[in-house]
């Protein structure tokens, strides 16, 4: 007989496995997770440990703005540590259309991740953050300390603020019961299993359909703006494997900023010809410059990251080339174009 009260009894599964959850499961960096826990060595640096069982959850299995839905989901699985990606994301205008509904949604997220957690005596969640997060006025390069030094950019400020929050929470966690609960702060991600639907479609993989059409329809490939803003991209399987190594070796509250080195930075322009390269793209290639370029570049500092991997003895991580990523990239896009919901 349990004597946990309403906990239901410890599953097969996890008498001796301690399980990994993480939620927002099939997005982006989820699927990048799993195809790591599939493929990495057992035991390896960036592989699932012997005794793990890693558990990937989708929105449509629990609705975590359900605090009670979210209790659930956790008494069936009983994680040691979460990873938390899900979040109510969007582009633009539907950011600066509906500020509240990204602001709550994602508020209601968090706690219910980060209160479950807590109740649960879950050992250790990360969550992801957004370079979103830092002020709209600061000096570059970013820097994790910066992160609450003003008001992030107003076109998006619900869903910033409600991220930003996941760092206050965690360290009045940590503060008050001592529970170990951090976050991470990416830079752009690409990668196999992205968004890549062309009304919402972050750059690389919108520029990737784009290309994909022109050469499907004989048709110019036209960038949008200029093409000489810089960027610093990170593959989503390259993300994942820093994400496992903060799971297992970061012992701070503060976040870390997961990003290529600041001379890493590519161009807009390179990345169109990669592309092009990567599709085989004979045709004409416009820039439109009646198109607005955004901010020139918005730098990223990796120096923490870099430390404290040296120190952890992980050494300096070896980053995919930018253009093998974008080729595995292309290549899923194009093997995933007619059955695939994202594109």
């Amino acid at each position: 007989m349990s004597t946990m009260g309403d906990l239901p009894p410890t599953p097969v599964s996890a008498t001796s496995t301690s399980v990994v959850l993480v939620t927002g499961g099939s997005g982006l960096v989820g699927s990048a997770l799993k195809y790591l826990v599939d493929t990495e060595p057992i035991d390896g640096p960036y592989g699932r440990r012997k005794d793990e069982e890693w558990v990937f959850l989708s929105s449509s299995q629990c609705d975590l703005r359900d605090i009670q839905q979210t209790r659930e989901v956790f008494k069936k699985y009983r994680p040691k540590e979460v990873i938390h990606l899900a979040a109510k994301v969007g582009g633009l205008f539907a950011n600066m259309s509906s500020q509240h509904t990204f602001l709550r949604d994602n508020l209601l997220m968090n706690d219910s991740i980060l209160q479950v957690s807590h109740e649960m005596k879950v050992r250790k969640v990360l969550s992801c953050l957004s370079t979103c997060v830092f002020p709209d006025k600061v000096e570059y390069p970013l820097t994790e300390e910066k992160i609450h030094l003003g008001p992030p950019h107003s076109s998006n400020f619900g869903y910033s603020h409600a991220k930003r929050l996941i760092d206050i929470q965690n360290h009045a966690y940590h503060d008050q019961f001592g529970d170990q609960f951090t976050s991470v702060i990416p830079t752009n991600v690409f990668g196999p299993g992205d968004n890549y639907n062309l009304e919402s479609a972050h750059v690389i993989p919108g520029l990737i359909h784009k290309c994909y059409l022109a050469k499907k329809n004989n048709t110019p490939f036209t960038v949008f703006g200029s093409g000489k803003p810089l960027r610093q991209f990170i593959y989503s399987r390259d993300l994942a494997k820093l994400f496992i190594w903060v799971l297992r070796e970061y012992k701070e509250i503060d976040p870390v900023i997961l990003s290529v080195a600041e001379d890493d930075e590519v161009t807009i322009k390179d990345v169109a010809d990669a592309i092009i390269e990567a599709i085989d793209f004979k045709g004409p290639v416009e820039y439109d410059t009646s198109k607005a370029d955004g901010q020139f570049r918005k730098p990223a500092s990796n120096a923490k990251l870099t430390r404290l991997m040296k120190e952890s003895g992980a050494g300096v991580f070896e980053f995919t080339p930018f253009k093998l990523a974008l080729k595995e990239s292309v290549d899923w896009f194009l093997s995933h174009y007619d059955t695939d919901a994202r594109i």
